[in-house]
């Protein structure tokens, strides 16, 4: 392997971390809002300015009045994070292993 094989590996396993962390502050945005949370606590505004910007949009498509107040925006995001971690993952080795490089 060389230098260049080493930095794009290096690469994808930095964007598969941040995916998947930005997976647990979807996840863990979810479960504060189960609790009536005080909107001036920092944690949670912190969590609701990461994850507004992603979940709006979903939630325009799929709006929780017409699924009886249930909201699955966080749900459809992480399954969407999830196909992007297993496309990243597909694409990088499939062509790498296409290419004799791992």
């Amino acid at each position: 392997m060389n230098v260049a094989n080493g930095f794009w590996i290096a690469f994808l396993q930095l964007v598969l971390g941040l995916l998947q962390l930005y997976m647990w502050v979807i996840i863990a945005r979810a479960l504060v809002s189960w609790v009536n949370p005080d909107p001036y606590n920092p944690i949670v505004r912190f969590l609701v300015s990461a994850t507004e910007p992603v979940l709006r949009p979903v939630r325009r498509l799929v709006p929780p009045r017409k699924l009886g107040g249930i909201d699955l925006s966080p749900l459809i995001v992480i399954a969407l994070i999830w196909l992007i971690r297993q496309g990243l993952i597909n694409a990088f080795f499939g062509y790498g292993f296409r290419r004799g490089l791992l």
